[in-house]
């Protein structure tokens, strides 16, 4: 059943109602990594935000093909047009093929996203297996008068662009701020003015990655593999472009101008854009120390960190705060982000407690609108969340019998409990995944409650304490109730 929801466009700078090209059918293209290195913190964000968008058109009926790239070349260091291809310097730096890079860190990519429960994209595309096609979108912005060849290399002719459309339109800058902006480089001189960029690129005598093209061996532009891969899985026009909001500008900017030159039409409907992730009010990044990867946040190896902190507790994190919004990145916020997970997840457990009686005193249909209205307004997961501690604090009044729910209620609640937290927001109960399911051990705690139990009906507390505290140890808290003896893991 398809309902309609907002998302904010950027490309509009407001919320609209969300239409689809076709009915019942989404195209969404979502920039991906570049893999040279370990992902890291910043990485989380996208990851998270998009899955979420996926599993919510997902859940509204929508069939979504949603096609997240995979930067394995044409990435430079310095610039977008100028220095080293960054998997190109770690190959030469560790004496391997580039691809040996590329293969090892998408491997590494793809292992922390399964660990945060991001489901995997419909097609991941690698812009290195997509030269051809690179070749030819370059072709056509050619043949439509909008690039222009010097020394080998193809360029973007801005200008040019700019006379029948409107660079800039994205980012919201015009010519003369990119003028000022720009850095003079080496190697721009090949350019008419310093704002073109790069759609094909000669390649050097030293450089590892080429291809033969009609214009010199070389490789595309960072920007083209985007606009080439988008067109070639989605069509001309499609529905959502997600990414960033660090891509909005040269990358997205340059993106929308190149598919509109070679098509002669925007791609994209919605440009939808997460913001960033500081770390205690700093930019991440490696020359301030407080770049941190996420294999170190879960280990909690990097001198930063107060602790590890689990997958879901990073993604519940993200979660907590609107995507649009900075999200600032702190021990205290993350141990807050860990306790509200655990609560969370125990009171869906503790739902499945409540006693049926035959009538409620609370209207769960509450938490159904509440959850519904919220992600409808441009994903709100924050509100979710906060609809969701709500029901937590009824669960747990009507556990001690001070709220009352009919067995069809009480069915309906976690219902809707499970679908907003497991199947939207993708989180998931990480103490039952790591102890293999509360299923296999309960056998066996029964059985050494039933034991314990009997010593306190012979008022050997000694034995009743061993027993407790052999439990504890092994990570399963007991609690004694007037209703009787309950137990968790921890």
């Amino acid at each position: 059943m398809k309902t309609t929801f907002s998302l904010y466009n950027t490309m509009t700078r407001r919320k609209e109602e969300f239409q689809p090209l076709t009915e019942g059918r989404v195209g969404m293209y979502v920039c991906g990594p570049t893999v040279y290195g370990d992902p890291h913190l910043g990485h989380a964000r996208p990851a998270v935000t998009f899955d979420l968008l996926f599993r919510y058109l997902q859940s509204l009926g929508y069939k979504v093909r949603y096609v997240r790239n995979i930067t394995d070349v044409g990435h430079l260091e310095h610039d977008a047009d100028e220095g080293e291809d960054k998997i190109a310097k770690k190959a030469r730096l560790e004496e391997l093929e580039p691809m040996e890079v590329a293969h090892y860190y998408t491997e590494r990519y793809r292992h922390a996203m399964e660990s945060m429960n991001v489901l995997s994209p419909s097609i991941e595309p690698h812009a290195s297996g997509h030269i051809i096609e690179q070749i030819a979108f370059v072709q056509r912005i050619l043949d439509a008068g909008f690039a222009y060849i010097s020394n080998g290399s193809v360029y973007f002719d801005v200008e040019a662009y700019n006379r029948k459309h409107r660079y800039g339109a994205l980012s919201g800058r015009n010519l003369d701020d990119i003028v000022l902006g720009t850095r003079e480089l080496d190697g721009q001189s090949d350019k008419h003015h310093s704002y073109d960029f790069a759609l094909w690129k000669k390649a050097s005598p030293e450089h590892i990655m080429r291809w033969p093209s009609p214009w010199s061996d070389g490789f595309p532009g960072w920007h083209m593999e985007c606009s080439a891969m988008s067109c070639k899985y989605l069509g001309e026009q499609f529905d959502i472009h997600g990414g960033g909001m660090d891509l909005m500008f040269p990358h997205h900017e340059c993106e929308i101008a190149q598919s509109t030159a070679a098509t002669g039409r925007e791609a994209a409907r919605y440009w939808v854009h997460n913001n960033m992730i500081t770390i205690n009010g700093q930019k991440m990044g490696k020359s301030l120390g407080n770049f941190i990867t996420l294999e170190e946040l879960f280990t909690g190896s990097h001198a930063l960190l107060a602790q590890a902190y689990t997958p879901m507790t990073i993604r519940f994190f993200v979660l907590q705060a609107h995507y649009r919004s900075t999200l600032d990145f702190s021990n205290e916020a993350l141990q807050a982000a860990e306790k509200g997970l655990d609560r969370l997840m125990k009171g869906i457990e503790a739902a499945g407690r409540i006693k049926p009686s035959a009538a409620s005193s609370v209207h769960v249909a509450d938490l159904e609108a509440r959850c519904a209205e919220a992600m409808a307004d441009d994903l709100n997961s924050p509100m979710v969340i906060s609809a969701m501690f709500d029901w937590v604090r009824t669960i747990n009044s009507a556990v001690e019998g001070k709220e009352t729910l009919t067995a069809e209620d009480i069915a309906t609640l976690q219902q809707t409990l499970r679908h907003y937290a497991f199947d939207v927001l993708g989180l998931r109960d990480e103490k039952l995944t790591a102890t293999a399911g509360r299923d296999r051990v309960t056998p066996l705690v029964e059985m050494l409650l039933e034991e314990r139990l009997k010593a306190r009906a012979a008022k050997d507390w000694a034995a009743s304490d061993r027993i407790r505290d052999g439990l504890a140890a092994a990570g399963i808290r007991v609690k004694d109730r007037k209703e009787g003896t309950e137990w968790e893991i921890e």
